[in-house]
């Protein structure tokens, strides 16, 4: 059963990604990457369960957090969809 989640997680993954690379506009691309990043995080979390290892939990949570940080400094500076210097 968790590998039918991991599979799931995995094409999830794949999918957002494809808008990451292919989204029609930067306001979009920002919130695949965010919705890609939180898969990820919830990929390692089932790690976790699967392998009961710490280390996934510890990964998982550092890059939740180093994530939620790049989504708001990416919103700060592609505001309307423009770069500003």
């Amino acid at each position: 059963m968790i590998y039918i989640v991991l599979w799931g997680l995995l094409f999830a993954g794949l999918a957002g990604f494809s808008r990451v690379v292919m989204g029609p506009t930067v306001p979009d691309r920002i919130v695949a990457a965010d919705t890609v990043s939180t898969i990820l995080t919830t990929f390692l979390a089932v790690l976790y369960l699967l392998f009961d290892d710490m280390v996934f939990l510890d990964v998982a949570l550092a890059f939740a957090v180093l994530s939620f940080v790049d989504v708001l400094v990416m919103a700060k500076y592609f505001e309307h969809g423009e770069l500003h210097l």
